[in-house]
């Protein structure tokens, strides 16, 4: 009982830290504002995160969608994927296997958890030239 304590914590604690580093560096980058370079007066734009850029090219219409409720779902899901992952390799001994199932378990569980997120907003209707897609 008192390892099974300590894995939640774990878990939690990492969520916790790797939200609020996804929260400042790459979410308040990617908010819509307009940026204003200073030596030329030009309008640049924020960064859109890598995470968003999946989402887009697997069909997500970003007209449809609420831009900063999309970035919160994405670093809500990056931290837990993250946090999943740091529980597991924590859960291990050898360190080539930490290594081994690390590398495979965030690749799964990244790709995994990506995938729902694309599910839920096809479910609500998000999702734009899905007939496009698939013939292709």
């Amino acid at each position: 009982m008192k390892l099974l304590i300590q894995e939640l914590i774990l878990f939690l604690l990492s969520f916790l830290l790797v939200f609020i580093i996804y929260q400042i560096f790459i979410v308040r980058r990617a908010k819509p504002k307009k940026m204003v370079n200073k030596k030329d007066k030009r309008i640049k734009e924020p960064k859109e995160p890598l995470e968003v850029t999946y989402l887009v090219s697997r069909g997500l219409d970003l007209k449809k969608v609420d831009y900063n409720k999309l970035l919160f779902v994405v670093s809500m899901v990056s931290s837990i994927d993250i946090a999943l992952v740091v529980t597991i390799i924590m859960l291990l001994k050898v360190f080539i296997l930490e290594i081994i199932v690390g590398f495979i378990s965030t690749i799964g569980i990244i790709l995994l958890s990506y995938q729902l997120v694309y599910l839920v907003y096809k479910k609500k209707g998000m999702i734009n030239n899905e007939s496009k897609r698939n013939r292709g």
